[in-house]
């Protein structure tokens, strides 16, 4: 009869001295304004990714995020600028599902409702002026 390695058979839990099982603990609460920065930072890299603004329009504002932050779930709202032409919607929606992951991915929050806010729309083509509003 062989006695189990380390390795081999059912893992117990190891509890910190003093300290109640980790259900028992609470939870851990990530504020909105710290959502909301992250979703801003996720919201920046899909821009990039999904509607890259052409570099000779001069600096647009970055996109801005507000979280609200209720039961383990957030409800979102972006605010950013597009280049013109694109195809809005499926840019809009792309752009929607790349924050919704990050955003879960980083915080363990399910992202209930992106609402995104196209502020102004940035010409990629022949045009002096910049923004199309």
């Amino acid at each position: 009869m062989s006695t189990p390695s380390r390795g081999d058979g059912p893992r117990t839990p190891v509890r910190a001295a003093g300290l109640p099982p980790p259900a028992e603990r609470g939870a851990t609460v990530i504020p909105d304004r710290v959502v909301a920065r992250i979703a801003a930072r996720a919201a920046r890299t899909a821009q990039s990714r999904r509607a890259a603004l052409p570099p000779d329009r001069g600096r647009t504002a970055a996109p801005s995020a507000d979280a609200a932050v209720r039961t383990g779930s957030v409800r979102l709202h972006l605010a950013m600028d597009l280049p013109y032409p694109t195809d809005i919607p499926h840019v809009c929606e792309r752009i929607r599902r790349d924050v919704a992951e990050r955003v879960t991915r980083l915080t363990g929050l399910e992202v209930g409702e992106i609402v995104l806010t196209v502020r102004g729309l940035v010409t990629t083509v022949g045009d002096n002026r910049g923004r199309v509003h």
